[in-house]
C-alpha cells in the first residue's frame, strides 16, 4: 500500500512531510534524499531548487528529528507523481517510504 498526499494544483508550491516516528523509535533522523519517478519511470534524486523532472520541481526540504518535509513546486496537470524518501537513521538503518503526489487544475 502506497502513502498519498492531497492533490495540488500546477501553480501551487506546497510543503508534503513525512512523519517517520513510528519507525524511528528512539533514534533520529540522520540524513535524507528526496526522489520522484521520472516519465519513463526511473527512480531520479531530486537536489532543493533542482531541475524539473517529468515537469515537477523539488523547490527545497528540510527535516527535524522525526519528519522530512518537501517544498514541491510545478507540475504536469493529470500526472500522477510517486515520490519516494530515503532516510538514515542515527541507528545506521537505511529505509524508504513512497508516497503518490496528483497534480490537478482546481
Amino acid at each position: 500500500m502506497s502513502l498519498k498526499w492531497p492533490n495540488k494544483d500546477p501553480d501551487e508550491t506546497l510543503d508534503y512531510s513525512i512523519d517517520w516516528s513510528r519507525f524511528l523509535g528512539s533514534a533520529t533522523i540522520a540524513s535524507f534524499t528526496w526522489f520522484v519517478d521520472a516519465a519513463d519511470g526511473t527512480k531520479t534524486q531530486l537536489t532543493n531548487a533542482g531541475p524539473l523532472v517529468n515537469g515537477i520541481q523539488l523547490v527545497s526540504s528540510s527535516n527535524t528529528n522525526t519528519v522530512v518535509t518537501a517544498h514541491i513546486g510545478s507540475g504536469t496537470n493529470n500526472i500522477l507523481y510517486k515520490f519516494t524518501c530515503r532516510i538514515t537513521d542515527s541507528n545506521g538503518l537505511v529505509v524508504e517510504r513512497s508516497v503518490r503526489l496528483r497534480v490537478r487544475n482546481k
